[in-house]
């Protein structure tokens, strides 16, 4: 699903990351981890072009997105991401957050089908092969009734369904995230990226958030994870790749990675954190 090749990203004369190249397929669970400031987040941001990276490619259904060519908007529709700090829109309530991003991309493709339309008696003039109409399935009512009824359907998933009209601050931080997630999984995305998903939560709501993740790798959800919970790694993760000075030093399944590291700087890291 992701092919990343050689990338590098610079803030300045600060080179962050070092050639980092890594595939990722789909079903794939990747946790990353490694110490603070080895480019792990930097690394998660690239991923969908919230950072432009300085070099090299990421190529997502066969798309290179770095290519600065590209529209990488549309292909975030199918990129979900959950912040650390969860992000959520304070001055909408929770179910506006999860509809906002399915309501406005269903209305930015119906403007654009009804353009397409109006001008395409003109632009079929100069076509060899001319086009049909496009089809527009669904108006705006519809867009943002289907909206609503699949983000109440996340909510019943996630346990927050009498929470739907209430403001993100009247929640608790485990709540926000769940609501964060669902958000995500409202683009009905092909891969979500976590950025330490749980690093801002108490100690006692990070089971809530990580049962929830838990589910949706049972699911069979593409996620690459970025995290300091070992165990969440060791019980979910099909690869850890772990990172140092903006390099993958290691990369192996939690049984190996765990039992077995290879390099000296792993053991180091993991002697200090298990």
């Amino acid at each position: 699903m992701i092919d990343v090749i050689d990338l590098k990203k610079s803030f300045g004369k600060l080179d962050v990351l070092k050639g980092v190249n890594v595939t990722i397929a789909k079903g794939d669970i990747v946790c990353v981890i490694g110490p603070s400031g080895s480019g792990k987040s930097t690394f998660l941001r690239c991923l969908n072009c919230m950072e432009d990276p300085t070099g090299g490619k990421i190529i997502f259904h066969g798309v290179n997105i770095a290519d600065m060519k590209v529209d990488i908007n549309i292909h975030r529709r199918k990129m979900g991401m959950v912040f650390q700090q969860f992000n959520l829109f304070a001055n909408k309530t929770v179910i506006e957050n999860i509809m906002l991003a399915p309501v406005h991309v269903g209305l930015q493709d119906l403007r654009h089908a009804k353009t397409a339309n109006f001008f395409l008696p003109l632009t079929n003039l100069f076509r060899k092969n001319k086009r049909a109409k496009a089809e527009i399935a669904a108006g705006k009512a519809q867009i943002k009734a289907e909206a609503r009824a699949n983000a109440e359907r996340l909510l019943q998933r996630i346990g927050l369904a009498d929470k739907a009209n209430v403001y993100p601050s009247t929640l608790s931080g485990g709540q926000k995230q769940r609501v964060a997630i669902a958000r995500a999984l409202a683009m009905n995305p092909d891969v979500i990226l976590f950025d330490e998903p749980t690093s801002a939560l108490d100690p006692e709501m990070v089971g809530e958030v990580l049962d929830l993740m838990k589910e949706l790798a049972a699911d069979g959800m593409t996620m690459v994870v970025v995290t300091h919970e070992m165990g969440f790694a060791k019980e979910v993760a099909s690869r850890i790749l772990f990172m140092d000075e903006g390099r993958i030093l290691e990369e192996n399944s939690p049984a190996e990675f765990f039992a077995n590291p290879k390099q000296p700087r792993t053991r180091e890291f993991l002697s200090k954190v298990l």
